[in-house]
């Protein structure tokens, strides 16, 4: 992804591009399955933790990203291929590897529909299955 389509992407979210913006959204779109901080802080080494969370913190609110817990202890995170457009029918699982302690994105598996009881308001929902993957089962 050039920088030019990244800040195009910022831009029509309303996040206004800074070169640390850019560089840590264009470092996350690269990124295969779900990552956490720690791993965005491994590819970029010259820019600080802080500069990094306040970015990731500022794409999941608009949408750019989703953050959730996995139950490894630490806040995970995917991209929105959508750019700012995901709707809750297109919310995923995840699958948590109890081994390798990687985290799977399952694209392909929607989150259930779940009626609530009247009032109730979902505000976000996660779903992780947790047990072995298949690298670490082999």
């Amino acid at each position: 992804m050039t920088s030019n389509e990244c800040c195009d992407i910022l831009e029509q979210v309303g996040i206004k591009p800074t070169a640390v913006r850019i560089l840590v959204y264009r470092t996350i779109a690269e990124m295969d399955d779900s990552f956490s901080l720690a791993d965005v802080e491994m590819k970029l080494l010259s820019v600080d933790r802080s500069s990094i969370f306040r970015t990731l913190t500022l794409l999941n609110k608009h949408h750019l990203l989703h953050a959730f817990e996995d139950g490894s202890g630490s806040l995970k995170y995917c991209v929105c291929h959508n750019h700012g457009h995901c709707k809750q029918d297109e919310w995923h699982c995840h699958f948590y590897c109890e081994k390798c302690k990687k985290t799977y994105c399952l694209e392909n598996d929607s989150i259930p529909q779940i009626e609530l009881p009247q009032g109730f308001v979902a505000r976000e929902i996660n779903y992780v299955i947790k047990g072995i993957c298949a690298n670490c089962a082999n």
